[in-house]
C-alpha cells in the first residue's frame, strides 16, 4: 500500500527495484524467466504475423485506421517497438509475480516476500554438510543458529539420560529417552514461534501427566505406533517441519557409569545414571557406557563420514558430549572423517562436572577419551559480563592454551543469560571461520 507522503512516480522505480530481485543469482528462477520470455516471444511473433497478414489482405474498412492508430503506425519503428516492448515486459513481471504469490500463500507466512524465502531456501540448500555432536540446552542453542545457514545440518545426539520426564518414560516403557532429541527437534523447527512451543510444553503435575512434555509423550507415542523409535524422531521431525536431521548416536539402551572422588577424600565411587553424575559434587576420574560396546546408528556414522564440518559442543562436557564419543563406531567416523572439526568450548563450568575447569581442560579431557587430539579449532569465549549462579565460574583460557592448540576467542556471550552462547553469535563465528573470513585456519588443506 502506497503511503500518503509517496507519489506515484516514487513508487514506479521501487516496483521495478523489487522485481528486479528475481534476477539475484543462485535463487534458480533466472532460467524460468528467460524461459518465459523466450516462449512468449515466440508467441508473440507468430501472433505479429497473422495479424500483419490480415491487415494487407483485408479489404478497406471502418476497422482500419482504428487498427493503424493502435498500432501506433504514426510512430517511427524504433520507438514502437521500445513501447510495445516495455508495455509487454511490464504486464509478464506482473503477471508471473501474481502468479507466484497466489501459488505460493498456502506455504509461506503471510508478509514474507516470496523472493527473499526463496533466496534464502537456496542459500540454506547449498550450504555445507555439517554434523553437530552433544545434548541438551547447548546444541539447541547451537542447532538454532545453524539452521539459518544451511540445511545439510545434522544433529547426532545422546541417549544416555536418564532423569525427569525422559528417565520415567524409559524406565516405564522401555524406550530411549526422547528429552535431548526433542530439544533438538524444537530448536530446528521452522515455526519455533508457536507449533515448537506447543511441543515443548510440559504438563503440570496435578495434571496426572507426571511432568511430562507434549513432544516426549509424541515420541513415544509414534514409537508405539511405527514401531521404532528412529522413525518416531523422523516423523516428529516432519510434524515441526524442521531444517536438517536429528539422529541417535546409538539404538542401544545405555547407560552412563563415573568413578568419581569426593570433595576431601582419595576414595572412589561409582556413580550411575547420567543425571545422578553431577548430582555426587565430586571430581569425576573415569567415565563409561554399560554395555561398554554399543553400536552406532549407521545413518550418524555415515552423517559423519559425509561431512564438511563437524561441531562438537557446546554442553555438558561429561554427561552431553562425551557420551555420543564413547560409542566406538562413532569414535572411529571421528578418527576418519576428513570434515574440520571444531570443539565449541563452555562459557561457563558446570556444578559438579566441570568444577573449576579452564577451557584447557576441557580439551584435553576429550583428548584423553579419543587417544588423540582430533580439533582444527576450539572456539572460545573471551566476554565476561553478567553474574553467574553460585558455584559457577567462568571458563577461560590458560596462558599455555594457544601454545598446544589452534584457538579462536570472540564474544560469545548471551548477555541475557551469561552463562550459555548467544545464537547468532555463535553461527557467525563457525561461519566465518569455516569460510575462512577470519581466524587461525587459513592454509589448512581441506
Amino acid at each position: 500500500m502506497r503511503s500518503r507522503n509517496t507519489s506515484f512516480f516514487d513508487e514506479v522505480p521501487r516496483f521495478f527495484t523489487r522485481q528486479l530481485r528475481w534476477l539475484t543469482p543462485g535463487i534458480g528462477i533466472k532460467r524460468w524467466i528467460f524461459l518465459i520470455l523466450f516462449g512468449t516471444t515466440l508467441l508473440a511473433v507468430g501472433l505479429a504475423v497473422l495479424i500483419l497478414d490480415i491487415y494487407r489482405t483485408a479489404p478497406e474498412t471502418w476497422w482500419l485506421p482504428v487498427f493503424s492508430f493502435l498500432s501506433l503506425r504514426f510512430l517511427d519503428r524504433t520507438l514502437r517497438a521500445i513501447v510495445f516492448g516495455g508495455l509487454g515486459v511490464t504486464l509478464l513481471v506482473w503477471g508471473v509475480t501474481g502468479f507466484n504469490r497466489s501459488l505460493m500463500r498456502p506455504f509461506i507466512p503471510s508478509g514474507t516476500v516470496v523472493v527473499d524465502t526463496i533466496s534464502s531456501y537456496r542459500k540454506r540448500e547449498r550450504g555445507p554438510r555439517v554434523v553437530t555432536l552433544g545434548g541438551g540446552n547447548g546444541l539447541s542453542t547451537l542447532l538454532r543458529g545453524m539452521k539459518t545457514q544451511t540445511s545439510n545440518l545434522t544433529a547426532v545426539v545422546t541417549v544416555a539420560d536418564d532423569g525427569g520426564s525422559s528417565g520415567a518414560i524409559r524406565q516405564n516403557l522401555g524406550i530411549l529417552p526422547p528429552g535431548d532429541i526433542r530439544n533438538c527437534l524444537a530448536a530446528l523447527s521452522d515455526d519455533e514461534a508457536l507449533l515448537s512451543q506447543v511441543f515443548q510444553y510440559r504438563f503440570g503435575e496435578k495434571m496426572g501427566l507426571n511432568g511430562h512434555s507434549l513432544g516426549n509423550l509424541l515420541i513415544t507415542a509414534l514409537t508405539e505406533i511405527t514401531g521404532s523409535f528412529e522413525e518416531a524422531v523422523a516423523e516428529s521431525g516432519r510434524v515441526l517441519a524442521v531444517r536438517g536431521k536429528v539422529l541417535p548416536s546409538t539404538l542401544h539402551d545405555v547407560r552412563l557409569v563415573a568413578d568419581m572422588e569426593g570433595t576431601g577424600s582419595s576414595r572412589e565411587t561409582r556413580v550411575k545414571g547420567e543425571s545422578k553424575i553431577p548430582e555426587a559434587r565430586g571430581t569425576i576420574r573415569r567415565i563409561w557406557l554399560e554395555p561398554d560396546n554399543p553400536a552406532g546408528y549407521p545413518p550418524s556414522i555415515q552423517a559423519i563420514l559425509s561431512a564438511d564440518l563437524i561441531l562438537v559442543g557446546p554442553g555438558s562436557l561429561y554427561t552431553s558430549i562425551l557420551p555420543n564419543l564413547l560409542v566406538p563406531d562413532l569414535k572411529a567416523a571421528l578418527l576418519s572423517s576428513r570434515a574440520l572439526k571444531f570443539y565449541i568450548c563452555n562459557v561457563a563450568t558446570q556444578a559438579g562436572e566441570t568444577d573449576k575447569f579452564s577451557a584447557k581442560k576441557h580439551i584435553q579431557v576429550l583428548e584423553e577419551h579419543l587417544g588423540v587430539n582430533i580439533f582444527d579449532l576450539m572456539i572460545i569465549n573471551n566476554r565476561f559480563e553478567g553474574r553467574l549462579s553460585h558455584g559457577v565460574q567462568w571458563v577461560k583460557s590458560d596462558n599455555e592454551l594457544a601454545e598446544d592448540y589452534k584457538v579462536y576467542a570472540t564474544d560469545l556471550l548471551d548477555v541475557e543469560h551469561p552463562w550459555r552462547h548467544d545464537s547468532s553469535k555463535l553461527t557467525s563465528a563457525v561461519m566465518d571461520l569455516y569460510l575462512e573470513k577470519t581466524g587461525p585456519l587459513l592454509g589448512k588443506d581441506v
